[in-house]
């Protein structure tokens, strides 16, 4: 149903010109969606009639790659050198990024490369992940979402055959007999991260580099105006869940048709379903402002954090695999959260939700920090602890929810977070400190009527002298901890030697 090749290439959604690594993703997310393209014409054959009306001219360099065998990646006979006879076990897919933009949720891919360069912007090479991938079946334990791995580092030189040689490796060693387990996610997972690079290395030549160290992940949604870097601009658009439609005095698709047919601006789709439009001339600025404001459309600034953040497949009625609603209804489910939210005091609060309804994963649920997967009708199960920037997996808390027991299954999650987190804490992450088992004691305790919130440890202040400081603040960096943290270790630590020595 996906297609057993390369079914996409990402890229950050930012048409940035003044900055190189940008230009580069782009460019390389091209090239290498050209290199894992299908060489068969029967596509065209069946569908399509009389002349080609447009042909695009690939890279050199992809062309060269194509033809180059390495170490048994390409076939000599046949159309298709890459794939071979058979393709591959399963759909396959790419993103390209730069360091610290996760736009494009990186762990989540097949491969992810991620563009290294020098001072000066030069292109270096590509730090590698491989693994990834969001595909579950509920009751079957043997299928599960897994992050990406880290993989190595290689030169610019290198980038199109290593491409080859991680295609190779799961064209050859994925499992062809058993669909559910032929991602490239369970080869990684029953081979490990050293045998699946081997045979990489085998395919490629030669030994891959360490990875490249790189600045934390942000999640960037691009909404709003931006400078590209050449004098124009970009503006991102807010598009709920992937539908652009008109829908009472949000006009979204009569603002999308005005502005492409008045000022003939490109578009792209971001990762997060919505759009940006991009060279834009400065003069028509003010223009389009007006057409978005026109049509309904509010500033980011203005969005309910739990809807701009948040992702839902189409599920019902549109899919086939649904085993409940999605998109239809987390309008009224984050409605109901935010209602909560503020009445438990947390109305400041907000967080990643992602809803699907079936545990195959399109939206991308089991990177939120609140996922909900459709598992009956009406019923979700209900994943926790992703992160803010969706760089960690979230686990399941709780196998069936109930559309009508929202509030009385997720209010008490909310307390104990309201209560027991810490400063600057995001929900995923307290769920992921605190645990599941101290979660699941508190929601099991946990009665409105009589509940009452525990008093936070009173801080008292000590003195300590210079030289005693600089070795608790050389430790802290030592070992990723609060200077408070390793204080009250060495005090307590202290006391009950001297406690036992009496």
């Amino acid at each position: 149903a996906c297609g057993d090749l390369n079914r996409n290439v990402m890229a950050p959604p930012a048409p940035f010109k003044h900055k190189p690594e940008y230009v580069l993703a782009r460019q390389y997310a091209d090239n290498i969606a050209d290199l894992l393209r299908p060489q068969t014409e029967a596509y065209y054959e069946i569908w399509l009639e009389d002349e080609k009306a447009v042909t695009v001219e690939e890279h050199p360099d992809v062309v060269a790659a194509r033809q180059r065998n390495g170490n048994g990646t390409i076939f000599h006979e046949g159309e298709e050198p890459i794939y071979g006879t058979h393709y591959m076990p399963r759909k396959f897919k790419v993103a390209v990024t730069v360091p610290g933009d996760n736009s494009i949720d990186v762990y989540t891919q097949d491969v992810t490369l991620v563009v290294i360069t020098d001072e000066a912007g030069e292109l270096q090479g590509f730090n590698i992940l491989a693994g990834g991938g969001m595909g579950r079946t509920h009751n079957k334990e043997e299928t599960f979402a897994r992050v990406a791995d880290e993989i190595g580092y290689v030169d610019k030189e290198d980038v199109y055959d290593v491409m080859k040689a991680i295609v190779a490796t799961q064209r050859d060693y994925g499992d062809r007999f058993n669909r559910r387990h032929a991602r490239m996610k369970y080869l990684l997972n029953d081979w490990g991260v050293d045998q699946f690079r081997r045979q990489v290395e085998g395919y490629l030549g030669k030994p891959l580099q360490p990875y490249k160290s790189l600045p934390d992940w942000q999640f960037e949604d691009y909404l709003g105006w931006h400078e590209q870097g050449d004098g124009k601009w970009f503006v991102g658009v807010n598009v709920d869940n992937g539908r652009i439609y008109d829908n009472g005095t949000l006009k979204l698709k009569t603002a999308c048709k005005e502005i492409v047919q008045r000022f003939r601006v490109p578009m792209r789709i971001t990762a997060n379903q919505s759009i940006v439009f991009y060279e834009i001339s400065p003069e028509d600025k003010s223009a389009i402002q007006e057409i978005l404001t026109r049509c309904g459309i509010i500033e980011p600034a203005e969005i309910e954090p739990l809807v701009r953040y948040a992702m839902a497949c189409p599920a019902l009625p549109t899919c086939g695999l649904a085993i409940t609603e999605s998109e239809r209804v987390i309008p009224s489910i984050l409605e109901r959260l935010r209602s909560l939210l503020n009445k438990l005091g947390l109305q400041n609060e907000h967080f990643v939700v992602r809803m699907t309804g079936c545990p195959n994963g399109c939206a991308r649920p089991y990177m939120a920090e609140l996922g909900f997967v459709g598992s009956a009708p009406e019923s979700y199960q209900i994943w926790l602890g992703g992160s803010p920037n969706q760089t960690r997996l979230a686990r399941p808390f709780m196998e069936r929810l109930k559309v009508d027991d929202l509030e009385t299954g997720l209010e008490p999650l909310f307390v104990c977070f309201r209560d027991q987190r810490r400063a600057s804490e995001s929900f995923g992450d307290f769920c992921d400190r605190a645990g599941f088992e101290a979660l699941q004691k508190f929601s099991d305790s946990y009665d409105p009527a009589t509940y009452k919130a525990r008093k936070k440890d009173q801080r008292h202040r000590i003195g300590i002298y210079g030289d005693t400081y600089a070795l608790l603040k050389e430790a802290a960096d030592r070992e990723g901890r609060p200077m408070s943290q390793i204080t009250a270790d060495a005090i307590q630590a202290y006391v009950a030697q001297t406690t036992q020595a009496q």
